[in-house]
């Protein structure tokens, strides 16, 4: 029977399962467990002896029947009753025992899961989170994980259990009359043949539904943020993402509803079979004892009746009910494992340095860059910052100013030329020593739903108070921090949204400013600040930027004419370059934006 259901499984879930076109990885879902053999093994032997005992009772009521009820023994009655309570009590403090080294075991598989998984996606290069919903990313890490957690902490126990009841139970059933173990034993095929055909349609539909749920969480993450729940309200979308959300509910519970169906039948002539069985065992055991067994007594018959139905209908029956968890299991699994095959930007050649203590000279020797083959970003970018220069990148928006201070960390690489760091192709460099010494501070400012101060210690884990009031000053807020209710205390709200924008704006220039990198890349950094303020945190910018390279990103011309060099980008290429006064006093793209943003400038200047 048991090399039967290897089969059944090889066949249901190998090379040509619905909805994939690869096998299920056993071996690596097995490897989840091997660290956790030795508390394994004693769950199996807790397993084994309870089934072991759990034949006690069954081997004493016969005896009570056949023995002690027909002589009337009452002290060999109450002798084998205290024995079948000692058997109960023995059996019961072993499952205690078994339930919770599983549970250690179970949870701690379920932790690994998660924590591979999250430090898999933290490693992923910023091109899978643009093109990838936040809601899948939700539902892979914390639905799909909890959808193995029942398989994990309790399934695989339930299988194990029930396998080890029907081998042991068969055992001592063929040692006991191998006639009635036989006839016993007849039915249990007529249980377990339907299990493929059913099998693969639950594992299709089960896949579909973990699809449909992504869509469920994409729209929850969208519409139940700050910004999404701003966006549905300014627009009265309140109906329409009412009814969108209606409609992708509506198709999940189809789904689930099919789901639940497609094995309802099955699980009904189980459900028969458990007692159809001990009924033709009385039949078939009776004709057997009229016509000369003397060996199958009413006893033996009675026994024979009370392990079929708890210890072999049952636990076969069980076999086949997990079967939908199985199944939802190996469709989460899948996905899992998808997600871990993804590859991380962590790839480096062989023999990749770190990078040695940074001066700042930064180059781009002809790089061509697109996000997709149909979209083109950068055409043949070539420019030199030298080590403690302020670079200023000015031009249209979408001409690709981000993208190039984007390459220097490599969140993206190019598809051709080189981006290098004092002389290093920061392909050939560790990423880790690449990004110690770049510090950004983009236009749309994150932060955590923490204290001002854990915000600012995210750039120095180690930071001193006193370091927190100097980056923050340097900032211009220390004077704002300091007459909050709670201070540097202050929790600032999910995504920062306690504060004002230019007050987020100034903690993320205080948090880089904290972690000091010789490389400084501001993207509109003081975009969100008011003309007061961004006077003030120009001036502190100013100051910090002294002594390190900065690549400055800005519309507002205003801020960038002191900057060494500025290269003016559009439609991919650098199309100028030089100084402010320089770029000015030529007839091209710089002097029109300029003229642009100041009217006040004669059109012949």
């Amino acid at each position: 029977m048991m090399g039967g259901g290897h089969l059944m499984w090889s066949s249901m879930y190998g090379p040509n399962k619905p909805g994939s076109g690869k096998r299920v990885d056993w071996k690596r879902i097995g490897a989840l467990f091997l660290p956790y053999w030795k508390q394994l093994a004693l769950v199996l032997l807790c397993i084994v002896l309870v089934q072991v005992i759990g034949l006690v009772p069954a081997y004493l009521s016969a005896r009570i029947i056949d023995v002690a009820f027909p002589r009337q023994d009452y002290p060999l009655l109450a002798k084998l009753v205290g024995l079948i309570f000692g058997s109960a009590l023995m059996g019961a403090a072993l499952g205690v025992a078994q339930g919770y080294v599983n549970s250690i075991v179970g949870e701690s598989i379920m932790r690994d899961i998660r924590t591979s998984l999250v430090a898999h996606l933290h490693k992923m290069p910023l091109s899978f989170f643009t093109g990838t919903k936040t809601g899948e990313i939700m539902n892979r890490v914390s639905s799909d994980v909890d959808n193995i957690d029942n398989v994990v902490t309790g399934t695989l126990t339930t299988i194990v259990q029930n396998v080890v009841t029907i081998v042991v139970t068969l055992g001592a059933m063929f040692l006991w009359n191998w006639k009635l173990a036989l006839v016993a034993i007849v039915i249990v095929p007529f249980m377990v043949a339907p299990l493929n055909s059913v099998g693969r349609k639950m594992y299709a539909i089960r896949k579909q539904t973990r699809e449909q749920r992504d869509q469920i969480e994409s729209i929850t993450q969208e519409t139940l943020s700050v910004s999404g729940i701003a966006l549905i309200k300014s627009f009265a979308r309140e109906p329409y993402e009412k009814k969108r959300f209606y409609d992708v509910g509506t198709t999940l519970m189809g789904l689930e509803i099919r789901l639940a169906s497609v094995g309802r039948w099955f699980m009904a002539s189980i459900g028969a079979t458990v007692t159809i069985g001990p009924a033709i065992l009385w039949l078939v055991g009776a004709w057997i004892a009229f016509h000369g067994d003397r060996q199958i007594t009413i006893g033996v018959m009675t026994a024979f009746i009370a392990l079929i139905a708890s210890r072999l209908y049952g636990p076969a029956a069980a076999l086949a009910g997990v079967q939908v968890q199985i199944v939802s299991a190996l469709a989460v699994f899948e996905r899992i494992f998808d997600y871990l095959d993804n590859e991380t930007e962590e790839y480096e050649p062989k023999g990749a340095v770190a990078l040695p203590h940074v001066g700042g000279d930064v180059r781009f020797e002809d790089v061509h860059f697109s996000y997709s083959p149909e979209r083109r970003i950068l055409r043949g970018v070539s420019l030199h910052v030298a080590p403690g220069q302020i670079a200023a990148f000015v031009g249209p928006s979408g001409a690709g100013k981000s993208t190039i201070t984007q390459l220097v960390p490599r969140f993206y690489d190019p598809q051709s030329g080189v981006v290098s760091i004092d002389g290093h192709d920061v392909r050939t460099v560790t990423l880790d020593s690449l990004r110690r010494d770049i510090g950004i501070v983009s236009q749309e400012t994150y932060l955590f739903h923490d204290t001002v101060a854990a915000n600012l210690r995210y750039a120095k884990i180690d930071a001193t108070d006193a370091e927190l009031r100097e980056a923050a000053r340097k900032a211009n807020i220390d004077e704002f921090i300091s007459g909050l209710t709670d201070g540097y205390q202050t929790i600032v709200g999910e995504r920062g949204h306690k504060l004002s924008g230019g007050e987020r704006q100034r903690l993320a220039i205080a948090r880089v400013l904290l972690k000091d990198p010789r490389i400084l890349i501001l993207d509109e950094a003081t975009s969100a600040l008011d003309s007061e303020n961004e006077a003030a945190i120009q001036a502190a910018l100013e100051i910090a930027m002294r002594g390190r390279t900065s690549l400055v990103i800005a519309h507002r011309l205003s801020t960038v004419q002191n900057a060494d060099v500025i290269f003016v980008v559009d439609d991919g290429r650098i199309v100028e370059s030089g100084t402010h006064a320089e770029l000015i006093a030529k007839p091209g793209l710089y002097a029109r934006l300029y003229r642009t943003q100041f009217r006040e400038i004669p059109a012949s200047t």
